[in-house]
C-alpha cells in the first residue's frame, strides 16, 4: 500500500481527495492536515510514502511546508497539488524538495497514478508548470551571466547606487568623472536587463552585494 497524507487548508478538498484515493486499491490516505506546520508534525509521526502538499494556505504555506516535511521525514515524497501554476511558487516549490507539480483539474486516475509515480521516485510536471519551470531558469541563467558580465569598476558603482550615490558622489568616491558614471550606469542596465537606478538598487540588495 501506498500511504499518502493530504495537506490542505480546505477541509472539503481532503474530503474530495480521500473519497477518490481510497477506491484505489494500492492508495491509503494516512493523515490530513491544514497546512504547513500541523503536516510536518504529522509527517515525522506517520512517515507518509507521498506528502499531497496545497502551496497557498494560511500560516505556513506549501512551499515552507515542504521543506519541514522532508525535514520531519526524508523519504516521504512531495506531490504538490494547487490550484494554478503561480509564477513565483513553481521553482521555489521544486528547489524546496517537491518530486511533482500538479493542478487541481487533474483527473483522479491521473492524480492516482502520479503518487504511483512518485512512490517509486518518478516525477510528474503539469505542462503549465514545467513550462514556468523553464522560463524562470532561463531567466534565472540570463541574470547570472549578466551579473558575469560586469566589470569589477562596473560592480563598485552598482554597490554605490544601492547605497543611494547619485552620479555626482559616484564620481567623487571612485575618483572618475560624471560622464564615466553615466556609461558604467548605461551598462550596467543593458547587461542587466533592467529600466532605471531603482531596479539596480534592488538588484545588488536583493544578490547581497550590499547590506539591506
Amino acid at each position: 500500500m501506498i500511504r499518502v497524507m493530504l495537506v490542505d487548508d480546505h477541509g472539503m478538498v481532503r474530503e474530495g481527495l480521500k473519497y477518490y484515493l481510497e477506491v484505489e486499491d494500492d492508495i491509503e490516505v494516512v493523515g490530513e492536515a491544514a497546512d504547513g506546520r500541523e503536516a510536518a508534525a504529522l509527517a515525522g509521526k506517520m512517515k507518509p510514502d507521498v506528502i499531497l502538499m496545497d502551496l497557498i494556505m494560511p500560516g505556513v504555506d506549501g512551499v515552507e511546508g515542504t521543506r519541514l516535511c522532508l525535514k520531519a521525514s526524508p523519504d516521504s515524497k512531495v506531490v504538490v497539488l494547487t490550484s494554478k501554476a503561480e509564477d513565483d511558487l513553481v521553482l521555489p516549490a521544486v528547489k524546496a524538495g517537491a518530486l511533482s507539480y500538479l493542478l487541481k483539474d487533474v483527473s483522479a486516475s491521473d492524480l492516482a497514478g502520479a503518487i504511483r509515480g512518485a512512490a517509486s521516485g518518478k516525477p510528474t510536471l503539469h505542462p503549465m508548470a514545467a513550462s514556468k519551470m523553464m522560463q524562470q531558469v532561463q531567466s534565472d541563467r540570463g541574470e547570472q551571466e549578466g551579473r558575469l558580465k560586469i566589470s569589477p569598476r562596473e560592480m563598485e558603482v552598482l554597490r554605490l547606487i544601492a547605497k543611494g550615490f547619485g552620479n555626482k558622489k559616484i564620481a567623487e568616491a571612485l575618483f572618475i568623472s560624471e560622464r564615466t558614471v553615466k556609461t558604467h550606469v548605461t551598462h550596467l542596465l543593458e547587461k542587466l536587463d533592467l529600466s532605471d537606478r531603482t531596479q539596480l538598487a534592488i538588484y545588488a540588495i536583493n544578490n547581497k552585494l550590499v547590506e539591506s
